[in-house]
């Protein structure tokens, strides 16, 4: 709250009147007049003693601009008491002169026993030392005081003065001036603008509206304070480049015969009262109209009629827009009176005929004390800002920053606080950006920070100490945690200083869990302030503590809090190390961390969280220096997590290093599975990778891992095995076989990526492999219905889906699936995975026939492996790409195609190898080459080397149709009548049927149905 004193000094008694009863009077029509200021700036006065007033903002009615109304406050007394010793000095010769201290902070409010706004505290002990540190006729403000309304006041710096009890000088801000209307702390309206467009595309569009066509809308923006309402109509003004005239008026929070005051700014902004008479010659009933608006402003005295008043602001606004169209926007309309609400809803009502759009900028308390704006009208619309996500924070505040390169902790710290809230990053900023991007002297601005410093600096020091050690635990902390951080002496008082502090609203509770009580801090921005008071060594021995308390009162639940353990022991570990702390407790800690830590990051990434996964296991890899052995396991799972990221250098060069301190340290077992690691890279990177390759490598580690019992290698290396199968186009029992086994060893290790991936192979054989098509659907749903806990299962089991649909010709159906599977990679951030799934999409639509569709999908996941240089994926991606852009009739671009298949395919990969043979053979035989017959002959023997029956009836329908462009129509049909029987024993309808449908018309084979443009 804040507190002013205002005390009456160096009285003079004018001519012989100088009796008790004159001054009495005097005293008396002083205190009458300054109590009526206060009252009407909304404090309370707390006394008269003898001269002196204290008068207090905050209690019991909270303002969030207590402290500016104060400053307005001690303004007026001096200009009031300037009027008043004209009438003292005529009546009983008497002239006064005051000094004001004003100060802001936490204060003690209240008396249980009298039920007054009694208040004490330091804050009151400071304003009362400005009060008698100001000279006759000044006002002082304290410099907690002038951050909280610095924009609508001009000062100059006033004296530093010593204060019993405190050991430095206090210094103070001398007040000038103030504006009776501007808020303490403007918000930017210059600041880059962040994610809007949504928003400005529907302000955009009801101003369009609008201009076209009657009636005027109203427009009501809502959100709060420093959401971006102003900047959001700011952006729209400009965008509208001076297409609409812009009339703009601002409701005050207080004061007298305010109602119209937002009409006032209005009619001053078209040029004030002098403009409002030319406009109004001529008009029909202007002179009445003028005169109405006058009275309303409080220009001339008079009152009319509500009705009256209305219709008068409704005619000046339409003769205004009769030259251009208008934007009138009332802004913090949360504290206009009901009669301004009545007046926007009558003008958005009753203007029909006027090209006006009315914007309504107002906090979310505007509905609550009016729901019926809420009511659903054609030319009205309600939009309500969200805050701006991390990510959208962030990017404003490299906007902000104008080029200086802020460090990511400072931008995790601002982005974090500020809680999406722009007008707290913007304050941050500028405070970092004077910083010059230094961490360390990086500071809370002083519009947040110092009422919360300040208030936290005043409490009791058992209260400040349980704040700061809750502040390490975090944002949410658990109350018996927040005891058991408390030295011993001080923890049987540790309960109610909880409550003092729940009772200042400095925490709160918010549940109650298996674990406890959870309370939390209000607003992180408390958190932060109590944190930046704790010492490095008191902070490295409290997050070792806490620590230490999760692992020892809750021991069965260590693996959910993993990352939570891990984080606080990190912190212990590198606050030691600042400090220079180093030797065996702090690698200890290190290293306790990094186990913690790499834990909670294999979990991430088998949930497919990999971004988590990929922060987690690059913090444990850090602090796990001094253990090479530790190292090599955390690198080992950061290079899958690059790899499936689709970053394959920084997969390479993790795993290389994993490799050499697995070496370094002679464990042959770790190596082996490193060596596993790579050779699953490979797969994807390598297209010269031979199934031979992987599965000598899979005997050699399989003794490796069972003389050591490990189970988690052993279903590595059966995975490894299951991959050269796959190579090999291989999908008989003995593949399922392999997943089996692999599935075991997965099973008894708790793998849950391994899990997974063998599952979604499953799914995979099921599709490619003989299996019919309704038996692999019924396959795919029994797997997603057991696993549905599984989020990296579900997109491989969705993308399968649809293929299998499509050949049973539900292309709808098709469609949906693998866009439920496209969403959720991208979601998971697979990025490689979502890349080379996009071919089963545009496979699923050549099914369908719609060859253009097809072709988007092909290509996006072709363009995205070719940068990330998934060769492997992309050789199969561009065979089904080349296909749909045959179909299409670009034979050039799909020659290309087979050549890139060409260069890149394994040579164990029968079924790609086929896939390009047969289509270029379509392409030699569109040309009339010979050569066409041997390759698509080629195709066939290569695809009968699968166990994919749908491939080696493509391959036949390759070859039917190139017999036919070769003019040997009559060997086609047989080939064709071929095809059908393995379509059909797949069961893919889709292709059977019209393949029968073709070869029952004898047109050439064309699968160009596209309907999807």
């Amino acid at each position: 709250m804040t507190i002013l004193f205002c005390d009456v000094v160096d009285s003079t008694v004018m001519g012989e009147q100088s009796d008790p009863e004159t001054v009495r009077h005097a005293m008396s029509r002083y205190s009458d007049e300054m109590s009526r200021i206060v009252e009407r700036h909304g404090g309370v006065v707390e006394h008269f003693r003898g001269d002196e007033v204290m008068a207090i903002f905050g209690v019991p009615t909270v303002h969030e601009d207590d402290a500016l109304r104060a400053v307005r406050t001690g303004m007026a007394m001096q200009r009031r008491l300037a009027v008043l010793n004209q009438e003292l000095r005529a009546t009983w010769g008497v002239t006064l002169a005051c000094r004001i201290g004003i100060n802001t902070g936490e204060v003690v409010a209240g008396d249980p026993g009298t039920g007054r706004t009694f208040v004490t505290g330091d804050a009151v002990n400071l304003a009362k030392r400005l009060e008698q540190a100001a000279a006759p006729g000044q006002i002082l403000i304290g410099m907690a005081t002038y951050p909280l309304v610095r924009d609508a006041v001009t000062v100059s710096p006033g004296e530093q003065f010593s204060v019993k009890g405190k050991r430095e000088p206090v210094s103070a801000f001398r007040l000038q001036d103030v504006d009776a209307t501007a808020a303490g702390v403007t918000r930017r309206l210059d600041a880059p603008l962040v994610d809007r467009e949504v928003e400005l595309r529907l302000l955009q569009a009801a101003a369009d509206a609008s201009e076209r066509e009657p009636p005027c809308r109203l427009f009501t923006v809502v959100g709060p304070a420093g959401i971006g309402k102003s900047r959001l109509v700011t952006e729209l003004l400009d965008r509208l480049d001076g297409r609409f005239r812009r009339l703009r008026g601002r409701c005050l929070p207080y004061g007298e015969a305010i109602t119209f005051w937002p009409v006032r700014e209005i009619v001053d902004e078209a040029g004030g009262e002098e403009a409002l008479a030319a406009l109004l010659v001529g008009v029909e009933d202007g002179v009445r109209i003028a005169e109405l608006i006058r009275t309303a402003v409080g220009q001339t005295a008079g009152a009319a009629a509500a009705e009256e008043t209305f219709w008068a602001i409704r005619r000046m606004l339409e003769e205004l827009a009769r030259d251009r169209p208008l934007v009138v926007f009332f802004d913090d309309v949360h504290w206009a009176s009901p009669t301004l609400l009545d007046l926007i809803e009558y003008l958005a009502g009753w203007m029909r005929d006027a090209p006006v759009l009315i914007l309504v900028l107002a906090r979310p308390e505007l509905l609550e004390f009016r729901p019926t704006w809420a009511t659903p009208r054609a030319n009205a619309t309600i939009l309500a800002l969200d805050p701006l996500t991390d990510a959208e924070s962030d990017l404003l505040l490299a906007r902000l920053a104008a080029g200086i390169q802020l460090p990511a902790e400072m931008r995790e710290r601002i982005v974090g606080t500020a809680e999406g809230n722009p007008f707290f990053v913007e304050q941050m900023c500028a405070v970092a950006v004077e910083a010059g991007g230094d961490a360390d002297k990086f500071r809370m601005p002083p519009t947040i920070q110092a009422l919360l410093a300040e208030r936290l600096d005043r409490l009791p020091a058992p209260e400040r100490m349980l704040l700061e050690r809750a502040s390490v635990i975090g944002k949410e902390f658990f109350r018996h945690a927040v005891m058991d951080l408390m030295p011993l002496d001080q923890r049987g008082a540790a309960s109610a200083h909880l409550f003092s502090l729940i009772r200042k609203d400095l925490v709160g509770s918010i549940r109650s869990d298996q674990r406890g009580d959870v309370l939390a801090f209000r607003h992180d921005l408390i958190r932060v302030a109590a944190y930046d008071a704790v010492p490095k060594v008191v902070r490295a021995d409290l997050h070792e503590r806490f620590a230490d308390w999760l692992e020892e009162k809750f021991p069965k639940q260590i693996t959910e809090l993993e990352a939570i353990i891990g984080h606080h022991l990190e912190q212990a570990a590198r606050f030691r190390m600042e400090l220079g702390r180093m030797g065996d407790a702090t690698d200890e800690l290190a290293m306790r961390a990094g186990t913690h830590l790499a834990a909670a990051g294999r979990r991430a990434f088998a949930r497919g969280d990999v971004s988590a996964a990929s922060k987690l296991l690059e913090r444990a890899a850090s602090l796990l220096q001094a253990r090479p052995e530790a190292r090599a396991e955390a690198l080992l799972q950061l290079g899958a997590v690059a790899g499936e990221r689709g970053d394959a250098a920084r997969a390479d060069a993790v795993l290389t290093e994993a490799e050499t301190l697995a070496e370094s340290a002679g464990d042959e077992r770790l190596r082996m599975r490193v060596e596993i690691e790579r050779s699953v890279l490979r797969l994807v990177l390598d297209p010269e990778i031979e199934a031979r390759q992987m599965l000598e490598l899979a005997r050699r580690a399989t003794p490796v891992f069972e003389a050591s019992g490990d189970e988690l290698g052993l279903s590595a290396a059966w995975v490894l095995v299951a991959n050269a199968y796959w190579l090999r186009s291989r999908y008989d029992k003995r593949m399922e076989e392999v997943l089996e086994t692999a599935r075991g060893y997965a099973q008894r290790a708790g793998d849950r990526r391994t899990m997974s991936w063998i599952l979604g192979m499953m799914c995979r054989v099921a599709l490619v492999g003989p299996l019919p098509v309704d038996q692999g659907i019924r396959r795919c749903l029994r797997i997603r219905r057991q696993h549905r806990g599984d989020p990296t299962l579900q997109p491989v089991v969705d993308s399968m889906l649809a293929v299998l649909e499509a050949m049973r010709g539900r292309s709808a159906r098709a469609r949906q699936h693998y866009q439920r599977s496209h969403v959720t990679l991208d979601e998971l951030g697979l990025t490689v995975q979502l890349a080379s799934f996009r071919m089963y999409a545009g496979w699923a639509e050549l099914l369908a026939g719609h060859t253009a569709v097809a072709e988007r999908q092909l290509r996006m996941g072709y363009e995205a492996l070719e940068r990330m240089g998934g060769q492997a994926y992309l050789s199969t991606t561009a065979a089904f790409l080349a296909r749909a852009v045959l179909a299409q009739g670009r034979y050039d671009e799909a020659e290309r195609l087979t050549q890139v298949c060409e260069g890149v395919t394994s040579d164990d990969d029968r079924v790609t190898q086929a896939m390009w043979r047969g289509t270029r053979a379509r392409l030699l035989a569109i040309r009339g080459d010979a050569g066409a017959e041997p390759l698509a002959r080629e195709s066939v023997e290569l695809s009968l080397q699968t166990d994919c029956l749908n491939m080696q009836a493509d391959a036949l329908l390759d070859l039917a149709e190139t017999l036919r462009l070769l003019q040997r129509r009559g060997e086609s049909m047989d080939v064709l009548a071929e095809a059908i029987r393995l379509y059909e024993s797949k069961g893919n309808l889709a292709s059977a049927t019209t393949v029968e449908v073709l070869l029952s018309s004898g047109q050439p084979v064309q699968f160009d149905r596209d309907i999807v443009q």
